[in-house]
């Protein structure tokens, strides 16, 4: 079954393609609107009958897309993948590339990082229109981290390539039980492969099953228990799959989940008892053991069930985790966009959406003026936007609706608004997006001066970073943090899992100098809203509590704390 998400990424991936090879902007913009259509349809992907009704598709892109939902690929992505040499497209994760930029290079003869290096080196990049010499100091700056970055890929990467097999094992009926190990399972920031562990008394059907999945770049091992494979996605992807019998099932995946540290400390525990643990049970002086989960291992050596995102084999064995933050504790999200800058949403649209996951407030904060390429809000917008958010508030009695914007900390240390306005405001964060090759102490500057604002209540993705494409400004974690001890200002963790910024062990940091947190998605798609849970597996890693963590407070908890600050405490 194809998912909503999958097609847009289709669309939106034709018109990448469509871009680099220099086609029409029309048509360029056919497959984007209709990627947005899809969004907002309301509809299940695969329970459209005629993509044809919905406005703004036409005959061609619902071809496609019938084609899509069917095969899992279309005749005009294939002709475009023959057209368009594969390592161009890799080059569009080069901060800057876009595609048009693209397409002038691809006219020079650049097909790959190599050639594009040369074209940089050899001068013929600084001299076409549009580029020059800072540019070209730029890109060969961001094409050496490029072609040196590591093995291990984004958690966000590799959620796609997870959820697709999942989906595909779900179908296969001589399994038993599956489940995904690995760093994946612990939620780290990156994962160097993926392993997925499955049950089965039919382990020749389901490695034949396994071979056929779409895409293999190279069958590394197709053994009768285990099975690797490369996958070719946006990445080139490594897959081991185990597999096993049912009562085997919680020691493998217990074992392949991980960390290496936790299992030592696991096997620590069994010697103590006179008994071994590994990847088959725990062998005992009665034989072997089999748990039939998880739960029953840990229960064996008197211990909590212990989640997978705590295995790190060090406080998990120490700490109360029954008082670390659940995702039952969050009450709001208060870093969202709507159509009024990036988003897709309305909000309406973004209120409803909170609601259903049974929020009791939130903020909508869309993008401030400096950000123009992004529509960002000018203060007449801004005002505009309040009588829309006053309306939602009356349609929604139960949920605090707060005013809020995303504001940039610009370039010389000010801010985009004057105080005068910011005091309309109900919540302001603080932010950079520009300038991020500036000294620390230039940075610092900034945050200072954010900080210091008493109508800043929240930094916002703090290091800038994103995970496997940048490393962020040069900020120094220990002074911003306190900054935000000394003026009352909270720090967040944004949820994105291209950032997961800040990282626990600032996070840990944070809550031991007192500064108080925040949990966001930075949500510009309703899918993004679903970031929530992983923001809180970050906050365990760094064991925070509810205490901790603002959005799990009430709101007027919430509200008191912004409104101290704002009243000149903190």
């Amino acid at each position: 079954m194809r998912t909503t998400q999958e097609a847009i990424r289709h669309l939106e991936r034709i018109s990448v393609y469509l871009e680099v090879k220099g086609e029409n902007p029309f048509k360029i913009n056919a497959f984007r609107k209709a990627a947005a259509i899809l969004e907002n349809a309301g509809e299940a992907f695969d329970q459209i009958e005629d993509f044809t009704t919905l406005k703004g598709i036409g005959k061609g892109t619902a071809t496609v897309l019938e084609e899509f939902r069917s095969t899992g690929t279309s005749t005009a992505m294939t002709e475009l993948e023959s057209e368009v040499p594969e390592g161009l497209i890799a080059l569009l994760k080069i901060p800057g590339l876009g595609g048009k930029k693209l397409a002038k290079l691809h006219a020079v003869g650049v097909v790959d990082a190599g050639t594009f290096a040369e074209k940089l080196a050899d001068g013929t990049v600084e001299e076409m229109p549009g580029f020059g010499k800072k540019t070209v100091e730029k890109y060969a700056k961001a094409l050496e981290s490029f072609q040196t970055r590591p093995e291990r890929l984004p958690y966000g990467v590799m959620r796609k390539t997870v959820a697709e097999i999942l989906r595909y094992l779900q179908d296969l009926p001589d399994i038993i039980r599956f489940e995904v190990g690995g760093s994946f399972r612990r939620a780290e920031e990156t994962c160097k492969d993926l392993d997925f562990i499955i049950s089965t008394n039919e382990p020749e059907q389901v490695k034949q099953a396994l071979l056929a999945i779409e895409l293999i770049d190279e069958v590394v091992a197709a053994g009768d228990t285990k099975i690797s494979l490369v996958l070719k996605r946006e990445e080139y992807i490594p897959v081991d799959f185990r597999l096993v019998e049912d009562a085997a099932f919680a020691s493998t995946l217990h074992h392949f989940t991980g960390s290496k540290e936790h299992n030592v400390r696991m096997r620590q525990l069994a010697k103590e008892r006179g008994e071994s643990i590994s990847e088959y049970g725990v062998e005992t002086k009665d034989g072997l053991w089999q748990p039939e989960t998880e739960e029953e291992l840990f229960e064996r050596y008197g211990l909590p069930y212990i989640s997978p995102e705590l295995r790190a084999g060090h406080r998990e064995f120490e700490e109360d985790l029954s008082r670390l933050i659940t995702f039952e504790d969050i009450k709001a999200d208060a870093h969202m966009h709507t159509k009024w800058s990036d988003g897709t949403l309305s909000v309406d649209e973004l209120v409803d959406a909170c609601e259903s996951r049974g929020y009791e407030w939130m903020a909508i904060t869309d993008h401030s003026q400096y950000m123009k390429f992004v529509n960002g809000l000018t203060v007449e917008r801004l005002r505009s936007q309040r009588e829309e958010i006053e309306a939602a508030r009356t349609q929604h009695p139960d949920m605090m609706i707060l005013c809020g914007v995303e504001m940039d900390i610009l370039p010389d240390g000010s801010l985009d608004y004057e105080d005068e306005f910011l005091a309309e405001m109900d919540f302001v964060i603080a932010s950079i997006h520009s300038k991020f090759d500036q000294t620390t102490e230039e940075i610092m500057y900034r945050f200072a001066n954010a900080c210091r604002n008493q109508y800043v209540s929240l930094i916002a993705h703090p290091t800038g970073r994103l995970i496997g494409r940048r490393d962020g400004y040069a900020v120094d974690v220990d002074q911003l943090i306190e900054l935000a001890q000394e003026t009352g200002t909270a720090l967040e963790l944004n949820a994105n899992p291209a950032r997961f910024d800040l990282t626990a062990s600032t996070l840990a940091k944070a809550k031991a100098a007192g500064v108080k947190l925040m949990i966001n998605t930075d949500a510009h798609r309703p899918d993004m809203l679903e970031d929530m849970k992983l923001g809180v597996l970050h906050a365990r890693k760094a064991y925070l509590e509810p205490s901790d963590v603002i959005n799990t407070w009430t709101a007027e908890e919430a509200r008191a704390f912004f409104d101290r600050k704002r009243q000149g405490g903190n």
